[in-house]
């Protein structure tokens, strides 16, 4: 069994958990052992494995339904960024799943896994909705309207290039991670690891901590390495990521001309805490100046 769309992170409360659709089955699966650790407030993803392999263990021996122990497993990626194989279920899965743990937040989590797992049925229908979710998922983090219209349009350019890497035979993981380095070495002058270390962010998402003219700059980057690559139609890894290197340059050059004009730097330090700090402020001063 292979999840066809990038997996996904939800939060239950403050508790990440894993999901990915699978095609095949048209049904969204769950992290089993995530969904374990928000049940029982545990955040030590080792000791939620060992908690749910005991768990398996005993409802087996007690001959429970092979629907509730026989979990698929698909592979997610782990705390170490690595994707490994684990556990997966669906929601009719994970109800039973959860009467066997004894839980304060078995009934909230039930509500939310239906929720959820409706939800992204209704996105694979209309993938308009999951635009809308997101949308009002960073406005409800503090981002402003502005931000978000291009961090969604950013979205879909670099959905665009990883297609066009696809057809080209690049490899998702791996390989979509080298090219991917290679632009932003190119335009930021920095590898990713290094930007996000500038920004303070281990594992946040560094698109979501980048200021206005830092994600013109990567859609620049990434847009130009889709154009290029339509027209050279590159054969070999190494042919990808010389223009990998030839789209992120164009917008390295940008940066450079703005740099010169301007006086100070494209690339900042500030990550979205700061950022929605900023929003905030002036919002408040505006309101101040009204009263």
């Amino acid at each position: 069994m292979n999840n066809k769309l990038p997996e996904r992170v939800e939060l239950f409360e403050d508790q990440p958990i894993r999901t990915a659709w699978v095609e095949e089955k048209e049904e969204w699966y769950f992290s089993v052992v995530d969904v374990i650790g928000a049940l029982t407030d545990q955040n030590d993803y080792q000791k939620a494995r060992k908690y749910w392999n005991k768990l398996k263990e005993r409802l087996k021996n007690e001959g429970a339904n092979q629907l509730v122990t026989n979990c698929h497993q698909l592979k997610m990626t782990a705390q170490d960024g690595k994707k490994r194989l684990t556990d997966v279920a669906t929601v009719e899965q994970l109800f039973r799943i959860i009467q066997s743990v004894p839980s304060k937040k078995a009934e909230p989590i039930k509500l939310w896994l239906a929720q959820v797992g409706r939800e992204r049925i209704e996105e694979t229908i209309d993938p308009e909705q999951a635009i809308d979710r997101a949308l009002e998922t960073y406005l409800k983090k503090g981002y402003s309207e502005e931000w978000v219209h291009q961090r969604l349009l950013s979205i879909r350019i670099r959905n665009e290039l990883t297609e066009e890497w696809q057809k080209r035979g690049v490899k998702k993981g791996s390989e979509f991670a080298i090219l991917t380095d290679e632009i932003n070495k190119a335009w930021s002058g920095m590898s990713t690891r290094q930007y996000k270390n500038l920004k303070g962010l281990k594992k946040e998402n560094l698109r979501d901590n980048m200021t206005d003219l830092e994600l013109v700059l990567t859609m620049l980057s990434e847009a130009t390495t889709k154009e290029i690559s339509e027209v050279r139609k590159p054969e070999t890894f190494e042919e990808n990521k010389a223009i990998a290197h030839a789209g992120g340059s164009i917008a390295g050059n940008a940066r450079k001309e703005i740099e010169e004009k301007t006086g100070r730097p494209v690339i900042t330090s500030q990550n979205a805490t700061e950022l929605n700090h900023l929003v905030v402020d002036v919002i408040g001063e505006i309101t101040e100046i009204d009263e």
